[in-house]
């Protein structure tokens, strides 16, 4: 078996392991990664990147059938789901192949295959071909992601039960659709196919969607969800279900309270969340601690064993592209000998239901839990002359604050481009600003930052657009 000597292996080519392999090379490291799939992981290929262009095509499908009121007749708007997947898949091709562009022009060495840990800095690599080769390594980086959480009484058979990769992927639009799961993934692809014409029902266990989200922001997607026709059950479980002669599913649920019913639908998205891929590779057999799946590491990113990192979902909550790849930069310049650490203020989290949802620090109640007087500042996007002119006014934005000093604790924000907006509120939470740094700020006019500035504002009682509160 061919031995050969390298700075770091990076295993997974993923949202963290490919900005890691990069940073490597940019730093003059030699480094191989290595993927048994496709690179760019599950973001790429059927994660963040494919269900953000399905939503992008839904939205833009309601607002031309919606255009009326803005004057813009097509009274013939329709859905061509074949082309729709074929647009979304030629976005796909064109990002992964840069992605393998990239780690060749950095001088990262892509292998497809599988790996295995076989001690501290040595690394069996199985290539697709069936060729082994065994690779000592200073470091070794585990960003081996997480995957789809499977129940056992809706076992996928990649139809009718189905989960995110193959909802990405549909070529029909369902007829009805039950979505097992009223958490991100369920709530942003079921809005998708709510759009494109399905009949949409949510089962979930918890007492509100999106949990561990601020209710005041989710009850707004809530509303139009229901608003549009959809059914939502919480505090309920789905049982099981059985086939009927017409080829539909009758589902049956638990509805809490000793009720029970039964739905019928035509497809089943099973979206209960995600589970870290750490099986496998030798970690346990090694010694590196786990933790209910995940391999958790230090502000370094290093596990127990000194020279084995792990970055991305695999390393713990929470499970988001943008945190892996920060991880997987960090950890490119701890092992090329470089200051660097996991030392943000905070993660920003963004759901692209509609309206979107995106959070950053503290919430109002967190801050409270903490013991901190907290003041609030609000602007709802209704009073918005941006958001009257787009035509999509649900939602606010919310700033909590240290009562006494100002200082900024959190922004929570529901409505359009929440998504975008949010990186002003990270930007802020990073260099500590105060409610007067967002408040003196001059906004551009129309626009919808310009709601950042008011809850800004209203938080220190002058808003002009808005009715002030004593705080």
């Amino acid at each position: 078996m061919a031995t050969r000597t390298v700075d770091a292996v990076v295993i997974g080519a993923g949202t963290g392991g490919y900005p890691c392999a990069i940073r490597l090379g940019q730093l003059k490291q030699k480094v191989i990664i290595v993927e048994k799939d496709e690179v760019g992981g599950v973001c790429l290929n059927w994660g963040c990147i494919p269900s953000k262009a399905l939503i992008s095509a839904s939205h833009t499908y309601e607002k031309a059938k919606n255009g009326a009121v803005m004057g813009l007749l097509a009274d013939n708007v329709r859905v061509d789901v074949p082309k729709m997947q074929d647009w979304k898949g030629g976005i796909v091709k064109k990002l992964t192949g840069g992605v393998r562009t990239l780690l060749k022009t950095n001088g990262a060495e892509l292998i497809v295959g599988t790996a295995r840990i076989t001690g501290p800095n040595t690394v069996e690599i199985t290539t697709r071909e069936g060729q082994k080769e065994t690779i000592d390594a200073r470091a070794i980086v585990v960003a081996t992601g997480s995957t789809t959480i499977e129940l056992p009484s809706f076992k996928f058979d990649g139809k009718q039960i189905i989960g995110a990769k193959e909802a990405v992927s549909l070529r029909e639009v369902p007829k009805r659709l039950l979505v097992i799961g009223g958490g991100v993934i369920g709530l942003e692809l079921g809005t998708v196919y709510q759009k494109l014409g399905s009949e949409l029902t949510v089962v979930e266990a918890t007492p509100t969607l999106l949990p561990g989200t601020d209710p005041e922001l989710t009850a707004v997607v809530e509303r139009k969800l229901v608003k549009h026709g959809a059914k939502i059950f919480k505090n309920a479980k789905a049982l099981g279900y059985e086939k009927n002669k017409d080829g539909s599913l009758a589902v049956k649920v638990d509805l809490g309270d000793g009720k029970h019913d039964t739905l019928v639908v035509d497809t089943v998205l099973v979206a209960v969340g995600m589970r870290p891929n750490s099986a496998g590779f030798g970690l346990e057999e090694l010694g590196v601690k786990t933790d209910k799946g995940f391999v958790p590491s230090d502000l370094n990113g290093r596990t127990n064993i000194p020279s084995i990192y792990s970055v991305g979902d695999v390393s713990g909550q929470p499970m988001l592209a943008h945190k892996a790849t920060k991880e997987g930069e960090v950890v490119a310049e701890i092992i090329a000998g470089h200051k660097a650490a996991k030392d943000w203020v905070s993660i920003p989290g963004v759901i692209f239901t509609d309206p979107e949802i995106a959070t950053g620090g503290l919430s109002e109640a967190q801050a409270k839990e903490r013991g901190i007087d907290v003041r609030v500042g609000k602007f709802p996007f209704t009073a918005l002359g941006k958001a009257m002119a787009i035509n999509e006014t649900e939602g606010f934005i919310k700033v909590v604050a240290d009562k006494k000093s100002h200082e900024l604790l959190g922004v929570h924000i529901v409505g359009p481009e929440a998504s975008n907006l949010i990186s002003e509120g990270m930007l802020a939470l990073e260099m500590h600003s105060f409610l007067e740094d967002l408040g003196l700020t001059v906004h551009p006019h129309p626009t919808l930052g310009e709601a950042m500035m008011e809850a800004a504002q209203h938080a220190l009682g002058h808003a002009i657009h808005v009715m002030n509160k004593n705080q």
